[in-house]
């Protein structure tokens, strides 16, 4: 026969387990400094700036 495991128990550990992730993941998130949330915002700025530059052109031009 297998073990006798308390249901409660089981349940507060996986909801512990999934509230730690989630902790985890808010503080990648959100627990950045100042400067490394500007520099992040600079480089995403300057992604968007190098990808519209180098757009072709589709307009249609009326012949």
């Amino acid at each position: 026969m297998g073990t006798v495991v308390n249901l409660r128990l089981a349940r507060k550990a996986r909801d512990k387990a999934a509230k730690e992730e989630r902790a985890a993941e808010n503080r990648a998130k959100y627990g950045r400094a100042k400067g490394d949330k500007a520099r992040d915002k600079a480089e995403r700025q300057q992604a968007e700036r190098a990808v519209d530059g180098a757009r072709l052109d589709d307009e249609t031009t009326d012949e």
